[in-house]
């Protein structure tokens, strides 16, 4: 298959992007209007968008436990890793293994140079070759469309948001006059609560069609839509084996996993994945226009 340029990505990507500058500018407008500093303001922003670009992708692989491994320890893995990207155009990313029994792999790194494909020791023993490779071809897909650079920006917003609506007290404290609170900091903070609502709802948008559009990026670098269709399957199976204590300490990192773990009905409402029914739909779908 040939690899073809998602114009549908890229188009929800500027969207989203844009709609979240929108939204950034108002946000920021509203915090150097009822606070004292705007230095401090920019600073903070700052600093905080800077560890998030460029700690992301090692914050990732600490959180999951995952190594950095070489040739020697996972040779296959290693060739595996090496042809895939080959096929897809790409410099061979680093490869890390997590020693865990949940079936799951991910991407990471803010661009191609930089990127990261990692893999559990539970989908190492659960695929057999032709689906680990298509799990594998997948994340090479969402590094090839820069999806993690993107959707790092994109929740930004949404992290600094969240920190103002959790920590605004803290900041409301100090500003009271005559005993009473000054009602601009409320105000600052109510809106702060709907920017977070609103970022969250459009990144989980702009994330499952990104899902969608791995799914097919893999499927042209391997030629084989069935064997990711197939994979897909044995990761959700899989995932029901795994005892709650260890699901209930990754769940954090479902915006990276190939299949988020699962968290009741309001968890799959707000999922940054489409259900893996779906998404095999699709692949099933592709496989028969082959």
């Amino acid at each position: 298959m040939q690899w073809q340029t998602d114009w549908g990505l890229r188009g929800r990507m500027a969207l989203t992007m844009f709609l979240l500058f929108g939204l950034y500018i108002a946000f920021l407008g509203v915090l150097v209007l009822y606070f004292d500093s705007i230095a401090l303001i920019i600073l903070v922003m700052a600093l905080f968008m800077g560890a998030q670009f460029f700690f992301s992708d090692k914050l990732a692989l600490y959180s999951m436990g995952a190594r950095e491994v070489d040739p020697d320890e996972y040779p296959e893995l290693h060739r595996q890793v090496e042809r895939l990207a080959q096929q897809a155009d790409l410099p061979k990313p680093k490869i890390a293994v997590a020693d865990s029994r949940t079936p799951n792999a991910f991407a990471t790194g803010r661009s191609q140079d930089s990127a990261a494909v990692a893999v559990t020791t539970g989908i190492m023993n659960l695929l057999d070759d032709e689906e680990l490779e298509g799990v594998l071809a997948h994340e090479l897909a969402h590094i090839k469309n820069r999806d993690v650079m993107v959707m790092t920006i994109a929740s930004f917003l949404s992290t600094i948001a969240f920190l103002v609506v959790r920590w605004g007290w803290l900041f409301s404290g100090g500003r009271s006059r005559g005993g009473q609170q000054q009602a601009p900091v409320f105000v600052a903070i109510l809106l702060s609560l709907v920017v977070w609502v609103v970022s969250f709802l459009l990144i989980r948008a702009l994330s499952r069609y990104r899902e969608f559009a791995a799914d097919r990026g893999g499927a042209s670098i391997t030629g084989r839509p069935a064997a990711l269709a197939t994979a897909l399957m044995k990761i959700d199976s899989g995932m029901e084996k795994v005892p709650q204590e260890d699901l209930r300490g990754q769940s954090e990192m479902n915006a990276f996993f190939i299949i988020p773990i699962r968290s009741g009905f309001v968890g799959r409402l707000f999922s940054t994945h489409p259900s893996t029914e779906k998404r095999i739909e699709r692949l099933r779908a592709l496989e028969r226009e082959l």
